[in-house]
């Protein structure tokens, strides 16, 4: 119960400098320290972030243009699903940023009386006909004017960036700077209480060294949290069916064509292949089940994908789940060491700044109690545990049955009955609001998801049940002016952005110059 005014970070990979530069920027007067290991190389792929992440750099004071150039980055408007519904399925986008619904004269759920009134219109017209910014992925564009409806770059862009000079950015132009301090150490012996709670830390410059309170960022591999105070880890792996990864370096072809606006992530025989593309080369991976398929297998599958090409690439095993409880006696985990989903929408970083924001509420008080940290502890499972069901929705509302993996994902149970009783969950979307509601909620990007792989929240049969009428006159009579109007604003958003430069002028003009 004393106040805790010395926190040593564990680890220097992202999460350890986003943690220790987030507790040095709000508890000035703290001491704060990272203790980063020689010569252990941090996982790095995680190359893709969300749009949440402007909130942790609104909150740190960082801008664009600080940190994009040493980071290798570029920006990131959108994420791209191909191939997940079914093979050849053309693709979907989900962007970044709400859904323009014209006050409201014109909802969100309003694109699906075009859909039924014209069948052949393809899914992806739906982020067209809602998102401005889908202008600006459709050609390559950016700006950083406010000249299309509800979409500014400030709010609404993410970035894609290589997180190990990010990392390094962090701790050598923020952290210091803030006055923190870095000890480049291993530790050797993790030294216990009574209480089975962290005494000390030995070094393998033979110092000892103490602090009030200790956050585990070193990984998969969970030295304190997970190795030295055994707390159960609790796998995601029935929900979730991969655990292991292959990735490389990909130099650019065409640079100006290659480098786009967004992640793509395309479905393949037994997993999805993502691709990054940051300002000087492309960050690409295949996510995969060893359960079907043998690390070598899979090697030879992605480069069959890819292009048999002499790069280098890494092989990575993950860890799906979290542990039972993220903050035990004087250790919280934060990053890989608290748990990890897979890196399917982006959410590598996203738990990180997440559990950053509830952290620093709990640091806020005098001192901690054991009930604040079981708030901090059910706060964090829940954010976890929604974004985990999110993250599986793309596989449950597969199509595909074309190789073991993906029929084994068709024949799948997923818990959502047992999710009801407790705690709001993203499966209940997918139940409730297309089974009961007959509309998706605009929060989140479910809509856009299930929209993708129709799984749409009514049927034409639905609509003329409830208004017990089937002619067919009546219905293109009532929604051809919303339909119209969807037709009209898609192309005044596209005149708008004419003039806009392409993404890889206007990095080279305004980060690179």
């Amino acid at each position: 119960m004393k106040p805790i005014n010395k926190i040593y970070v564990i680890g220097g990979g992202s999460a350890g400098a986003m943690t220790a530069c987030t507790l040095k920027k709000v508890f000035p007067e703290k001491d704060i320290r990272i203790i980063e290991a020689r010569n252990i190389p941090t996982v790095g792929v995680g190359e893709s972030t969300l749009g949440s992440i402007n909130g942790w750099l609104g909150l740190m004071g960082i801008k664009d243009e600080e940190f994009m150039k040493a980071c290798d980055a570029s920006y990131k408007l959108s994420i791209r699903f191909e191939d997940f519904y079914e093979k050849n399925d053309g693709g979907f986008h989900y962007p970044f940023g709400p859904p323009y619904t014209e006050q409201n004269l014109v909802g969100y759920n309003d694109w699906y009386f075009k859909k039924f009134g014209y069948p052949d219109t393809p899914n992806t017209d739906y982020a067209d006909c809602l998102f401005p910014q889908m202008a600006l992925i459709n050609e390559n564009k950016i700006t950083d004017q406010d000249i299309i409806p509800n979409w500014t770059m400030q709010r609404d862009v993410a970035y894609h960036f290589d997180a190990t000079k990010f990392s390094h950015w962090l701790k050598e132009k923020y952290f210091r700077k803030l006055g923190g301090r870095i000890l480049v150490e291993n530790i050797v012996k993790v030294n216990q209480n009574e209480d089975g709670s962290i005494k000390s830390l030995v070094l393998d410059t033979h110092n000892e060294i103490k602090a009030d309170l200790y956050i585990d960022c070193t990984g998969f591999k969970s030295l304190l949290l997970g190795k030295t105070l055994k707390e159960p880890f609790e796998s995601y792996g029935e929900m979730l069916p991969n655990n292991a990864a292959w990735a490389t370096k990909k130099p650019y072809k065409n640079k100006e064509k290659e480098l786009v606006g967004y992640t793509n992530c395309k479905a393949v025989e037994n997993g999805w292949i993502w691709n990054i593309p940051l300002w000087s080369r492309m960050g690409t991976g295949y996510v995969y089940s060893d359960k079907y398929i043998s690390d070598e297998d899979a090697l030879k599958q992605f480069k069959s994908h890819i292009g048999d090409e002499e790069l280098e690439f890494k092989n990575l095993k993950m860890r799906i789940g979290i542990h039972k409880n993220l903050w035990v006696k004087n250790v919280c985990a934060i990053g890989l060491s608290a748990g990890f989903i897979e890196p399917l929408e982006s959410n590598g970083l996203l738990s990180v700044h997440e559990f950053l924001v509830y952290l620093v509420t709990i640091l806020k008080k005098k001192t901690v109690s054991e009930f604040a940290k079981q708030h901090f502890n059910i706060a964090c499972r829940r954010m976890y545990n929604g974004f985990a069901e999110f993250v599986a929705l793309h596989y449950a509302l597969s199509n595909r049955t074309d190789t073991e993996y993906w029929r084994d994902i068709q024949k799948k149970h997923y818990p959502i009955e047992e999710r009801f009783l407790h705690e709001r969950s993203d499966f209940q979307l997918a139940y409730k609001d297309k089974m009961e509601l007959h509309q998706f909620a605009a929060g989140g990007g479910f809509h856009c998801i299930a929209t993708g792989m129709n799984w749409f929240p009514t049927t034409f049969e639905t609509i003329q049940y409830a208004l017990g009428n089937n002619d067919m006159n009546y219905y293109e009579k009532l929604w051809q002016p919303t339909i119209d109007r969807l037709n009209k604003r898609k192309l005044e958003w596209k005149n708008k952005v004419k003039d806009c430069p392409p993404l890889y002028q206007y990095l080279k003009k305004n980060i690179y110059n």
